[in-house]
């Protein structure tokens, strides 16, 4: 095409670049329901069965996008029972009541107990088999379409949205904690 070319111009190329579409994972993580049905006791589960390929992606990159809150990789428990407690009871506004020193004060803490618990599944999806990782579009569906985390980040976009009159900080807080058409 080049050798063709005379001046600066744009061609038609008659093949499709390679993984120019989506393709599906290589190993895609199916999360069912535990017989616990409250939103802690789910997303704990949830947390539980991710734990091994978050791990194995932090050992095998020597590092973690999780702490963004304050709180350590090994608090993450910690992170979830906090948003699931804030999706049950719809109190954005009060500190959470633990022994971590949170880095933000709410509701801007939410965006970063979400991005915390966010980065932790990543990473355990990051540690599945296979050569074609999930693009951020995939991500997206899978949190908010097939897991617990999903539910209680919507719950609490829902209350943020409810406290926004009040508390202009809380509508931000729930635009950057929950992407767009979620």
């Amino acid at each position: 095409m080049l050798s063709t070319a005379t001046e600066p111009t744009i061609e038609d190329y008659p093949t499709d670049a390679p993984g120019a579409g989506p393709e599906a994972w290589a190993c895609p993580l199916t999360l069912e329901v535990e017989t616990d049905n409250s939103l802690g006791g789910q997303l704990l589960a949830e947390v539980g069965r991710l734990r091994p390929w978050a791990a194995e992606t932090r050992r095998r990159r020597g590092r973690t996008l999780f702490g963004l809150s304050g709180a350590e990789p090994d608090q993450v428990d910690d992170v979830a029972t906090v948003l699931a407690t804030i999706a049950e009871s719809g109190n954005v506004t009060d500190q959470p009541d633990t022994d971590i020193e949170w880095a933000h004060p709410m509701p801007f803490l939410l965006r970063h107990l979400a991005d915390d618990l966010r980065s932790f599944y990543h990473e355990a999806i990051a540690a599945q088999p296979g050569d074609t990782p999930p693009n951020h579009e995939a991500l997206n569906g899978w949190i908010f379409g097939e897991t617990i985390l999903g539910e209680v980040l919507l719950a609490i976009a829902d209350h943020l949205t409810d406290a926004g009159a009040a508390n202009p900080m809380a509508g931000i807080v729930r635009n950057l904690t929950v992407p767009e058409g979620h």
